[in-house]
């Protein structure tokens, strides 16, 4: 696959994050966008819940409702998470037998077999994972991993703009909330 163009699909997950401060709308698109851009069977994005311990599904593009459902991504669990989650890019050539995946059944069930993991950090710290998933055997180029591991840096931007929206959104409604009583005043 070397020599393909990823600008274009990078450009377009650039647009994605700045069109929105929807997070979940943002990121079904770009794991949809990914998914076509890199021709692989699927891609994921899971983000870490508050205690740190497990990966939640943000968004999925190419994957079933069972495969998804298939139990907890515990990072405890997880070797290649926790390999990920320290700020590396991970490669798993076959998901099916590799002792670092979790679900090695679930991933014979659902046809995968080559699996790439990136981070998502914001400011040093994960906040989760980007994942592609292959039906066949298949390395992955030099790009292909710089392709993806930009697309999480994008990923964890367009999550933390949606947080830091939000919050700022709560403190703008309290600070209209105080105004609204010393009027009353």
């Amino acid at each position: 696959m070397s020599g393909k163009d990823f600008f274009t699909p990078l450009y377009e997950v650039a647009k994605l994050v700045n069109a929105s401060l929807e997070p979940t709308e943002v990121l079904r698109r770009i794991t949809e966008a990914v998914a076509k851009a890199m021709e692989v069977k699927a891609c994921g994005l899971r983000v870490l819940d508050k205690s740190g311990k497990r990966l939640l599904m943000g968004a999925n593009y190419g994957l079933s409702e069972g495969y998804i459902r298939k139990g907890p991504v515990l990072v405890e669990a997880s070797g290649l998470d926790r390999k990920a989650l320290s700020g590396t890019s991970v490669y798993v050539a076959d998901a099916q037998t590799d002792p670092d995946f979790q679900y090695n059944e679930r991933a014979k069930a659902e046809g995968i077999r080559s699996v790439l993991v990136v981070p998502l950090m914001v400011e040093g710290k994960p906040i989760g994972v980007l994942r592609v998933y292959t039906g066949e055997p298949r390395e992955f180029s030099d790009e292909e991993v710089r392709f993806l591991e930009a697309v999480a840096n994008l990923s964890a931007i367009a999550l933390e703009n949606a947080r830091l929206h939000q919050a700022l959104k709560q403190d703008y409604d309290l600070l209209l909330a105080h105004e609204y009583r010393l009027d009353d005043n």
